[in-house]
């Protein structure tokens, strides 16, 4: 790595530059966003873990709770951040994303509140990225999303439809938790075949097996942090499986519409 480089989006306040990074497998360019949070007491210490010499890890981006934007590797690079992860089929989410830290410390350390000027950040940043990669709104994900069973960040409390109102991400208004059906772990048959399909069909990297066992519970969970805050418990009620269902309908039809505007 040299000792900088020139940064990829205008908002960048300072380089910082990571060793950890390689180059990027398969064609084409990055066409997600992964959100994380750093999990860490303080950004010193985030930072050192990011891209100091002894960590393991690595990011595109870091977003102070200021506001300010830091990068530590170049877009074109492949960077650390995803770890072993799947998104639609594809285990390289590292390959096919740019990976945006969020200085927070997350669930161990009480998961405070997103700062405004943090939140502001990070939605100008991303609509930068999004802007010049052509990156679609089911495609700007948390790591929860595409690492179920071993992360929850950036959590239940990051704001993803402020996010959404502001051109970044895709959101549908979740249906309000109630009373009524729900299928748990250890249940099997059609209905948990069905709920499984569901979740592959949206880019969940999940089996279709007809058994509700801990990995089902776990994808169930981080669709509930991004996309039903209100209640994440692993449970799949009747509001978990009608957000899905429209989560999926809200992005065909973006989807369609896109493929049907004419081209310039």
């Amino acid at each position: 790595m040299p000792d900088s480089f020139s940064p990829d989006c205008p908002l960048v306040t300072a380089v910082m530059p990571s060793p950890r990074f390689g180059e990027r497998r398969g064609p084409g360019g990055p066409d997600a966003i992964v959100l994380h949070y750093t999990g860490l007491p303080s950004l010193t210490e985030a930072l050192a873990c990011l891209a100091g010499p002894e960590g393991t890890v690595s990011c595109h981006y870091v977003v102070e709770e200021s506001g300010r934007v830091l990068q530590l590797v170049p877009e074109h690079s492949r960077a650390w951040h995803a770890g072993e992860s799947i998104w639609a089929g594809d285990t390289d989410v590292n390959s096919r994303s740019i990976g945006i830290e969020i200085a927070n410390p997350g669930h161990d350390f009480g998961c405070p509140d997103f700062p405004q000027a943090q939140i502001d950040a990070v939605i100008a940043l991303c609509r930068d990225i999004i802007a010049r990669r052509a990156i679609r709104p089911d495609r700007v994900l948390g790591h929860s999303d595409v690492a179920p069973v071993r992360k929850r960040d950036p959590g239940e409390k990051f704001p993803w439809a402020a996010l959404a109102a502001a051109g970044v991400g895709l959101w549908v208004p979740p249906a309000p938790p109630a009373d009524g059906r729900f299928i748990v772990r250890g249940e099997r048959g059609l209905p948990v075949e069905a709920l499984q399909a569901l979740l592959a069909l949206y880019g969940y990297g999940l089996d279709i097996t007809g058994l509700f066992d801990e990995t089902t519970e776990a994808v169930v969970a981080a669709f509930q942090r991004h996309f039903r805050p209100a209640r994440v418990d692993g449970v799949a009620d009747v509001s978990t499986v009608t957000t899905l269902r429209d989560l999926i309908a809200a992005r065909d039809a973006s989807l369609n519409a896109s493929r049907a505007s004419p081209r310039v």
